[in-house]
């Protein structure tokens, strides 16, 4: 059996994508190699492998310890990644973001989430064999479609109008994330419902916080925005909109669009560089808030183009399922271990 100790900070802020990310990846560990890894979480034991999802600074101390057996690395941020993302002021950053890359350089091997880091973190010296790309994912158990009776029950429970088309974001109130364009289609098509599942996480470290929180607490009157939601809560919330929009300017693997594929919602994405190495064909492109608006106004009167949306969700969902996502994770995580006995 092999011995994996996982450190991670990432659930205790309520609300962001990394720790959906982990407790997702403890859930597949223990729900499919129960008899062949052993799992322990923030304990500083001997490992065959020790996994750090967060660069908190006390696991930095941690991996100069030779208990830590393979250090692997989960990189789901780059400096560059955080702009527009938490307001860290000078000379603080510029020491922060060079924090995380000697952390990511404290690691034997790291894993990475979006194929496009792996030329970015060459660019910052680290081996390109010491670079392994394994996706996101989501529990189809939770995160599924639902017949038109529940679609509907869902709009009642979450207030939502039975006659109109809603269009739902979630993540993070930040500016990185485009809500302020998210607003502004708001704004433009009164007749829509909008709905923004999630809320501050950093509060007011949050780029753009005070501007943003003006307009969460009065927002107009078709924009709805419920705050940190629970994972429950935004599956159901998938399955009682008609469209996903995430109008971010910078992601890695955004969970959310996972989410909506694996509801089989149909997803319109900001058409960034990072999305056409693991999704295209799979969202409606856009590439800035005229062509949104654009393509919106075509999804609401063409259901022959939003049912192909759909389609092509499920499809991709079905990529990035958990089953298939188990076996990546086995055979990553066995290689590992074996590199790890190598070394002693």
């Amino acid at each position: 059996m092999i011995k994996i100790t996982m450190f991670s900070s990432a659930d205790k802020v309520a609300g962001q994508g990394v720790g959906s990310a982990y407790l997702e990846l403890i859930n597949l560990l223990k729900t499919h190699f129960e008899d062949e890894f052993d799992i322990e979480i923030n304990h500083y034991c001997k490992s065959d492998i020790s996994h750090y999802n967060t660069i908190d600074l006390p696991f930095y101390f941690s991996t100069f310890s030779k208990k830590r057996g393979q250090k692997v690395g989960y990189v789901h941020f780059l400096p560059e990644t955080l702009e527009g993302s938490l307001k860290i002021p000078q000379p603080f950053r510029g020491i922060f973001y060079r924090y995380v890359i000697a952390f990511y350089k404290r690691m034997d091997h790291l894993v990475v989430v979006n194929p496009s880091f792996i030329d970015k973190l060459v660019a910052y010296g680290i081996p390109r064999e010491q670079i392994t790309y394994i996706p996101n994912f989501v529990d189809s158990a939770r995160f599924h479609p639902v017949d038109v009776k529940q679609h509907f029950a869902l709009r009642k429970k979450y207030g939502l109008p039975a006659d109109k088309f809603v269009v739902l974001g979630s993540g993070q109130v930040q500016e990185r994330k485009g809500v302020p364009d998210f607003i502004q289609l708001a704004k433009q098509n009164p007749d829509v419902q909008f709905v923004w599942a999630g809320g501050f996480s950093f509060g007011p470290l949050t780029d753009g916080y005070h501007e943003l929180k003006k307009v969460v607490e009065n927002p107009p009157a078709n924009l709805k925005f419920t705050g940190i939601v629970s994972r429950d809560e935004i599956a159901e919330l998938n399955n009682a909109a008609d469209l996903f929009l995430l109008p971010s300017f910078n992601e890695l693997f955004p969970m959310s669009v996972l989410e909506a594929f694996s509801c089989g919602t149909a997803v319109m994405l900001r058409d960034l560089d990072l999305y056409r190495s693991i999704i295209d064909g799979d969202y409606e492109p856009a590439k800035d808030i005229l062509e949104m608006q654009e393509k919106l106004t075509l999804l609401r009167n063409d259901p022959a183009r939003l049912a192909h949306w759909q389609k092509r969700a499920r499809e991709a969902a079905a990529h990035y399922s958990e089953d298939h996502l188990a076996r990546i994770w086995e055979k990553f995580y066995c290689e590992q271990a074996a590199k790890g006995d190598d070394h002693e």
